[in-house]
């Protein structure tokens, strides 16, 4: 079986673009650090107020593991699940 670090360290890397553009995030609301991460634009937010099938999940409290795990990687899974459900 492997450790976590040998999975981490075989993965390969999604760009945040490619990752935007899966969720229909247009590029122009990133503002990117890296090629791996970024923040959306708040704008993003209020450009979907309308939508009647948007949905805002906010993470309020998590106390963290010891290695640090906590509203990010809730939030990360949450999400990972939502599309393996076929949910966008």
């Amino acid at each position: 079986m492997l450790s976590d670090i040998e999975i981490a360290q075989r993965s390969k890397l999604k760009h945040i673009r490619d990752i935007a553009q899966d969720l229909g995030i247009p590029e122009r609301y990133l503002l990117p650090y890296g090629h791996y991460k970024a923040k959306v634009e708040v704008n993003y937010m209020k450009d979907l107020k309308e939508r009647p099938d948007g949905k805002l999940i906010l993470v309020t409290a998590t106390t963290p593991t010891p290695a640090g795990e906590g509203k990010t990687t809730t939030t990360v899974g949450l999400t990972q699940a939502l599309v393996r459900l076929g949910k966008k």
